[in-house]
């Protein structure tokens, strides 16, 4: 089967080597353009780029789909199935429509639970309890596709979004390997979405990431681990950001955003609206990221302080 693979993220890195490693042919990538990465701002190639001049496979960057430029590319590979894993644009209905197989996608979530941007870090923030992946047959519209195959897990208790992230892309990749399968020997027209259950993953934002004191500890955690490893949530003291990596929801009551106990041993515990938060990792301004412990060797904070003003 000729294949052609549009992808630009790690999470889509298993499924071409997946396909790489496949009896298919994958005639071709398309993926986003270079972006400049770090303080230095040096030029980057997306993960699937990598991957993919690797193994000599032509790859594609265009900054729009909306060209003849596309149209002579899938002409040209005549792929006879486009697979799109966190690709990052729309795909227009004639790129959707060429292939004889159609357009199959690998989404990081259970559709129509998560739809758009970050499914991911969305179900962790939500505070869901399972996460999963979803092979869909591409439609007009945003994650609206039928779907194909579906695969199910917990969300660990302490688990972060970069954690999930790493495990889904693996279950992701082992999906598409069944329905690919299923599609080269029956026709898979697929499930239809019950729209009354769809969610909007949005993009995330720095904005989000700052901690409202006056939630329960559970909703504290669920943010703190679903803006881990971006762009981590986030509170101040004395008027100073402080980065917060880690932390564990405990009992304990108090005015919230108070700290309750601080101490070299054990952490900072510090109230919420319901319950307390026990930080572990942190990061203050200018400083390095370091357990809480080890922070409080050198800088007290006392019983008392107040966190997020």
């Amino acid at each position: 089967m000729r294949i052609l693979f549009m992808g630009t993220p790690d999470f889509a890195v298993p499924s071409l080597q997946m396909l790489i490693d496949s009896p298919h042919e994958v005639v071709g990538v398309l993926t986003q353009p270079d972006k400049p990465q770090g303080r230095k701002q040096i030029l980057t190639p997306p993960p699937v780029k990598t991957l993919a001049l690797a193994h000599n496979i032509p790859v594609h960057q265009p900054t729009t789909l909306k060209n003849d430029a596309i149209a002579d590319l899938l002409s040209e590979t005549q792929p006879d199935l486009i697979i799109v894993v966190a690709y990052g644009k729309i795909l227009p209905k004639y790129v959707l429509d060429f292939p004889r197989l159609g357009c199959v996608n690998v989404h990081g979530s259970l559709l129509p639970r998560w739809r758009g941007a970050a499914p991911i870090q969305w179900s962790v923030i939500a505070g869901d309890r399972e996460a999963g992946v979803t092979t869909m047959k591409m439609a007009e519209g945003l994650d609206t596709g039928n779907i194909l195959l579906v695969e199910r897990t917990e969300i660990g208790a302490q688990e972060t979004a970069g954690e999930l992230f790493d495990r889904l892309a693996i279950m992701g990749a082992a999906l598409l390997e069944k329905t690919v399968a299923q599609l080269e020997v029956q026709d898979m027209s697929g499930i239809p979405q019950d729209e009354a259950q769809a969610c909007y993953a949005s993009m995330l934002d720095k904005e989000m990431a700052v901690i409202d004191w006056s939630k329960s500890a559970h909703e504290i955690d669920c943010l703190i681990r679903g803006l881990n490893p971006w762009p981590i949530a986030l509170t101040t003291l004395d008027g100073a950001r402080v980065k917060v990596y880690a932390a564990l929801p405990e009992s304990g009551s108090g005015t919230p955003g108070t700290v309750l106990e601080s101490d070299a041993k054990h952490g900072l515990l510090i109230a919420c609206g319901d319950g307390a938060m026990r930080i572990t990792e942190l990061q203050m301004v200018g400083g390095k990221r370091m357990s809480a412990c080890d922070y409080l060797r050198g800088h007290a904070i006392p019983v008392g302080t107040q966190f997020g003003t």
